[in-house]
């Protein structure tokens, strides 16, 4: 798995992401990125995309041998309900639906998806919930660096993608079967949570930030 930039990432692949965003009652920017984040990981560990006769087996791979690129959109109204109906996984938190989608190249996005708008999610910070009892996924976003809600829930579902290929197998497992929680940590300081991290990602620059930005870390507690 390659978060950073590739020249030779041909075709380009990517995981959408859609984030339910209505008018009204809009979610919080932190309850978004924490549901991408653990979409993400549930999709990769559904028996679909994990079992070698699993039907997502092959594009997860595929995509995977690649660079781990993601895109995030926002849908409201009908737009919702119709990409229900593609390959993937929802995921319900703290006031935000976020739904994962199978992986596949960036030039073959499916209709219902194609037409949802990708630049502008932005949305507002609420009160933080405490975090969960462990195991949990702690992902602390770069405070020095600015991120579109958008963005940012790209970069938590690349944090938890690598803490679930790269973390300890048994932590790995038992934070799987507690249902890949994850909490955005905002009261520690970012050189301490560096510190502490098992992983951490370096965006490819093609949106919002320069190439090589440290963007997240996460780890398991």
């Amino acid at each position: 798995m390659r978060p950073d930039y590739d020249p030779l990432d041909d075709p380009p692949w990517a995981m959408q992401l859609v984030v339910r965003a209505e008018k009204t009652d809009p979610p919080g920017h932190g309850a978004v990125c924490e549901a991408a984040a653990t979409a993400v990981v549930r999709l990769l560990t559904d028996p679909r995309a994990a079992e070698p006769d699993g039907e997502w087996r092959a594009a997860v791979h595929a995509w995977e041998s690649r660079r781990i690129r993601k895109v995030t959109r926002r849908a409201r109204g009908v737009r919702w309900p119709e990409v229900q109906a593609l390959p993937g996984v929802t995921v319900e938190h703290d006031g935000a639906q976020v739904r994962a989608f199978v992986p596949g190249p960036v030039s073959d996005v499916p209709p219902e998806l194609a037409r949802l708008q990708v630049a502008g999610l932005d949305l507002a910070e609420t009160d933080p919930k405490p975090p969960p009892g462990p195991p949990y996924a702690a992902i602390t976003l770069n405070p020095g660096v600015t991120m579109t809600t958008g963005k940012a829930a790209a970069q938590c579902g690349h944090a938890a993608q690598l803490l679930l290929r790269q973390g300890g197998p048994a932590d790995v497992a038992a934070w799987i079967e507690a249902g890949a929680r994850v909490h955005l940590t905002r009261d520690v300081p970012w050189s301490r949570c560096v510190r502490d991290a098992t992983v951490a990602v370096r965006d490819g620059g093609f949106t919002e930030v320069p190439p090589g930005t440290m963007t997240a870390i996460a780890r398991l507690l």
